[in-house]
């Protein structure tokens, strides 16, 4: 397979499911693990998932101005407080993550038990969620849990960064439209950071000196382009859908790869 089409392949990936709660870590590791797709660099799968930021930017424009507008509003100031603290907390763990030496793992057996474990866990909070009306804003309390929520999804893959965030919001009370929107617009710093923060690193320890900047620009539009699509899709979806189709999903994936690694 030429570079270049397995390229665009493992960036519609990213795209597709950076924001659905399937985890794009993981659907990036299955692929290059089983030999379907050629193994990329960490650095390659962390920058390409800044495309996926910009599809946000481009979805919640009215939403990203309307915020930039009224920055002298009570509410706003509120709500930019509490993405600002969610991503200090992400941040700063994940600084401490590194310092750690704590290693994402790349086999497949880890990413097959987040994915089957998650699936279940979306059933349950979904079944927790009919008997409630929920929150339409984001209390202190889900702020810091959403925030330690995406720390657990960066160091086991398959958990999902969104899905987490989304979950545990929603674990606590918060209606699924409005835990939706604050993990869309928390992803927007938080993979900004993850990817300017690998770059830097990359340059410093010499590893961009053996990277093709070409084909990670080539992932990262394409990324942008695909979660274009998918994040207004999924807006209109979680009006009126449950999460319970993803979680079927993960299941029987999860189900698929354990039976897969341990009887296969």
């Amino acid at each position: 397979m030429p570079d270049w089409l397995a390229i665009i392949l493992l960036g519609i990936i990213e795209g597709v499911t950076e924001f659905l709660p399937i985890s794009s870590t993981g659907h990036l590791l299955i692929p290059q693990n089983l030999g379907w797709l050629p193994k990329k660099s960490d650095l390659f799968n962390v920058v390409i998932q800044s495309g996926a930021v910009l599809a946000v930017l481009a979805v919640f424009t009215q939403r990203v101005k309307q915020l930039a507008t009224s920055l002298g509003d009570p509410a706003t100031k509120d709500y930019l407080a509490k993405l600002g603290t969610a991503f200090f907390i992400t941040a700063a763990g994940g600084l401490v993550i590194k310092k750690l030496h704590i290693e994402l793992p790349e086999t497949i057996p880890p990413v097959a038990w987040a994915t089957f474990i998650g699936g279940l866990v979306i059933l349950v909070l979904e079944g927790m969620q009919k008997s409630r009306e929920g929150l339409t804003s984001i209390p202190w309390s889900v702020v810091i849990a959403v925030a330690l929520a995406q720390l657990l999804a960066a160091v086991f893959p398959g958990t999902s960064r969104s899905g987490a965030s989304i979950l545990m919001a929603m674990a606590l009370g918060v209606t699924r439209p409005a835990a939706t929107e604050f993990s869309f617009l928390l992803g927007i710093p938080t993979l900004m950071a993850a990817g300017g923060f690998k770059i830097l690193s990359a340059f410093k320890d010499g590893e961009a000196a053996g990277e093709d900047w070409g084909m990670v620009a080539l992932g990262t539009i394409v990324s942008a382009l695909s979660a274009f699509i998918v994040v207004k899709w999924l807006i209109r979806f979680v009006q009126s859908h449950t999460f319970n189709s993803f979680a079927w999903y993960r299941i029987a994936l999860g189900g698929g790869l354990l039976t897969w690694v341990y009887f296969g």
